[in-house]
């Protein structure tokens, strides 16, 4: 067992995957921890969803999934973030509407061309057999953007996340903080599909986030915990994944899964101790 272990790190491809899956874990991290309190949590998952008909035009049209990809998402984020702010259609009834036209696109799409194959199939799902050094890059610039976003607009944002009001009262801007925020989600999206994979990469955004809600702390806190837990299952998700020939992306989730029911319990389990 030790010795798989320490053969994972002796292939490139796998040290590309604990680096692209390091960088998901702390952009999914330090979103969710915004975008789950705000309640904006299903942004991601229908992001996930619209990158997929995303991919499957780059596939279409022969061309790089990511150019196409990023400026596709990113568009949808803003479209939704509109729909809700001036008309009657509320933002879970616009993701819906466009997460569910994506798939029907995808599969539009690869039925004119007769099917693409396992290239769209590991989006679904994901494969780290297929990353890159340019997902690399690109996965850290969206994380490093992501953490000196937050720098910068941490007061904003926390004021927008738990007394939206009370921002709007003191003047903070909140259709440009929603604007970062969407684009942050659809960038970091659209580059995690590749490692984590479209049914999956949402999670990445809302299972730390609880995670760390059980613990009850501030809420700068609350984002560490966020962040440090996303690192520790990406890790053993990814190392997992190759020990035991298991999924990367499932692999990632079902350990999420479990480590939420444990700290569920165990939570109601001390507050039961202490009363």
């Amino acid at each position: 067992m030790i010795d798989l272990i320490l053969d994972a790190f002796r292939f490139e491809f796998m040290i590309r995957a604990f680096l692209v899956g390091v960088a998901v874990a702390i952009s999914g991290s330090f979103l969710g921890s915004f975008l789950v309190l705000r309640r904006y949590a299903m942004i991601g998952h229908g992001l996930a969803h619209i990158s997929f008909g995303a991919v499957a035009i780059a596939l279409f049209l022969n061309q790089a999934p990511l150019v196409v990809t990023i400026p596709i998402v990113v568009a949808a984020s803003l479209l939704i973030l509109y729909l809700s702010e001036h008309s009657n259609i509320g933002g879970d009834t616009a993701i819906g509407l466009l997460s569910s036209f994506a798939i029907a696109l995808a599969t539009f799409l690869s039925s004119i061309r007769g099917g693409f194959g396992t290239d769209l199939n590991s989006y679904l799902f994901g494969s780290i057999l297929f990353l890159t050094n340019v997902d690399v890059i690109l996965s850290w610039v969206v994380a490093l953007s992501v953490i000196g976003m937050v720098y910068v607009f941490y007061d904003e944002l926390f004021a927008a996340t738990y007394d939206e009001m009370y921002a709007r009262v003191n003047r903070v801007n909140i259709k440009t903080i929603n604007r970062l925020l969407a684009i942050l989600t659809a960038v970091t999206v659209s580059v995690g599909i590749q490692s984590i994979g479209v049914l999956l990469i949402s999670s990445m955004i809302i299972f730390p986030t609880i995670i760390a809600l059980q613990f009850r702390q501030g809420f700068q806190r609350t984002i560490l915990l966020a962040v440090v837990f996303s690192i520790a299952l990406v890790f053993s998700g990814i190392l997992g994944s190759y020990v035991f020939n298991l999924p990367t992306g499932s692999s990632i989730v079902m350990l999420s899964a479990t480590t939420l029911v444990v700290a569920y319990w165990g939570n109601r389990w001390l507050k039961g101790a202490e009363g």
